[in-house]
Parts: structure tokens; sequence; C-alpha cells
């Protein structure tokens, strides 16, 4: 989102002012502290001081490739394919949030949490940004063109969604959604990357991902309801107010039983099911203790989700490796 309420992990003390760092960044991380001067605008405007979306980004990927691995009753995920989603997701990422600060550079400027950011602090000219996301979208393309044929059209059709998905906070109290279908667009690509082609258990780690991301982005954008509300923003917890914890609830367990079709569906076996039922506890979790009117509540179980990503692919890759095992035994 365009606005919210400063970061409370940051320290003011060492934020913004001469030394360009981001106000709602975490504090002492790796860009402020070692990347060379001249490129900190940009590695800021392209979050890489902010990772946590890189991993939410990737994690679909990686759940769809080991899911079609499975399907194949193969040992172990393609490391070559791991690394280049990896790769894809860190140029992607940054590309969609460069994209982003250039379209809400005028409510940024506006808002003190976002006001220090690359664009509107005058560390970046929009022009800069523009060319900055085209280098980013042309290295995302030479990592695309290493998949195959199905794979790079379904990659280049994502980027109808990636272009629209800024202006939806304007339209429509669900920019979450439209976050969700392009944010998790991997878990499509993932299996295509393998099998050259479309299946149900993709579909369905599709859809509850998307559902997934509604319930996280709701939380964090708890964290912008009145700067959001001062500037005519929209958003799912503007929407759904104190009834956010309902709505998230249900959208987790949405995409838990989403998640168990398309493992069952693919041939996943007990181990799986196993991760998710920790995956199920973990979101039962943020859902009982969360408080939307506490930022550093909300911003601590919106970054819980990348334990949830993690432990659903360590879940995918043991229940891999031991269906192999077994099969030799």
């Amino acid at each position: 989102m365009a606005a919210g309420t400063a970061n409370p992990e940051q320290d003011p003390a060492i934020s913004g002012g001469k030394s360009g760092a981001v106000s709602d960044a975490p504090a002492g991380n790796w860009v402020d502290r070692f990347a060379p001067r001249s490129w900190r605008p940009y590695l800021r405007l392209a979050r890489v001081d902010r990772p946590i979306g890189t991993w939410l980004l990737l994690f679909p990927c990686w759940w769809s490739l080991t899911l079609a691995e499975v399907s194949y009753g193969h040992p172990y995920p393609d490391i070559g394919l791991l690394a280049l989603f990896a790769i894809g997701a860190v140029v992607m990422r940054g590309a969609g949030c460069a994209y982003n600060d250039y379209v809400d550079r005028d409510y940024d400027a506006r808002v003190a949490r976002t006001a220090s950011r690359p664009i509107p602090s005058g560390q970046v000219t929009p022009e800069a940004a523009l060319v900055f996301v085209v280098a980013l979208l042309a290295t995302g393309f030479l990592v695309l063109i290493w998949f195959n044929l199905f794979t790079i059209l379904l990659g280049v059709a994502s980027l109808a969604l990636v272009a629209i998905y800024p202006f939806m906070k304007r339209l429509t109290y669900w920019p979450q959604a439209v976050l969700g279908l392009a944010f998790n667009w991997g878990a499509l690509m993932g299996w295509a990357a393998v099998k050259g082609s479309l299946a149900l258990p993709p579909l369905l780690l599709y859809a509850g991902s998307v559902l997934w991301t509604i319930g996280y982005d709701t939380i964090y954008a708890h964290q912008d309801t009145e700067d959001d509300l001062m500037l005519g923003l929209k958003s799912t917890a503007l929407s759904f107010g104190e009834d956010t914890p309902f709505w998230v609830g249900s959208f987790y367990v949405g995409a838990l039983l989403l998640w168990i079709a398309a493992g069952f569906l693919a041939g996943t076996h007990l181990v799986f099911f196993f991760g998710m039922a920790l995956v199920g506890l973990q979101m039962a979790w943020q859902v009982s203790t969360l408080d939307t009117k506490d930022p550093r509540n909300c911003l601590r179980r919106f970054r819980a989700n990348r334990d949830v990503g993690l432990a659903i692919f360590l879940a995918l890759v043991t229940d891999t490796l031991l269906s192999w095992w077994a099969g030799l035994s």
C-alpha cells in the first residue's frame, strides 16, 4: 500500500535524513550498511533491503516445482530450476516494487512512512525509476528464456496483472485479490517448468495461494488504514474492519484446503499432510493473536508467513525424498 504507520522496528535515529535510508525498512539492513552508495537508492527502490516480499513471491514457485517432481516420483526438485526461480523472484519483485513506487509517487510523498522512499525523497527521479523497471524486466526475461516455451508464454502473461495492480487500491476495496493473482503466478509456472503444461494440482495450488495472500496482505494493510482513509485509498483492511480475524481465518482455511487437495491429487504422502497440519497451527496463531490496532503486532504476523512458505516447501521436499527412499527399499 502507499501509506501506513511507521515501521516499529525502525530506529528513527539512523533512518532517512542524509543517510538516504528508507524509514519503513528494518534498521541496519545490509543495503544501508554495506552496499555501494551509488547503488543504494536503486536497491531500496527494488526493496532489496526488505526481503520478505521476495520470499513470499518465491515460495509458490518452489512449491509448484516440487509438487510436479512429486508427481513424477523424483527424489528432489531440480536445483537449476530452483535457482532460476530464485533469481527471477528477486528481479521481478524489484521490478514490481519500483513500478508500484513510480505509480504511487504522489501519494508516497504525502505520508511520513513513505516520504523517504527513493522517488519522493529525490534519490531517484521518476524517469530513472522507469528505466530501472525496464532494465529489471529485461533481466527477468533473460531468466525466463531458460524455461520451456509454455512457461515463457505463461510468464509474459503475468505482466498484465503486474501492470494493473497499483491502480486497484484507487478503484476497489479488494486490491489484495489482484495482488494475490499477480504475486502467486509462480504457483502455475513451477509446474509448467517441469511438465510443459498445466493441470488441476497447480490450479488448486494457485487458488489457495491467492487466498493466502489476501489473508496476509489484509493483516499488513491494517498498518495503513489511517493514511489510506486520508488519501482516499481502499483495502480489504478497511472493508473488513473489526471482522478482519474472521475473514483472514476464512481465507487461511480455504488456502489450506486447496493446498491439501493439490497435494493429494499430485500424489503426496503422509509427510506433506503432517506439514500442512503444522502450517494450520501457525495460521491459527496468527489469527487468534491478531490485534489490528497494533502495527507491531500486524507486522510480526505478516512476516510470519515466510515461515508458512518455508514449512510447506520443506514438507514437499521431505515427502519426495522419503518416498524415493521407500521406493528403493
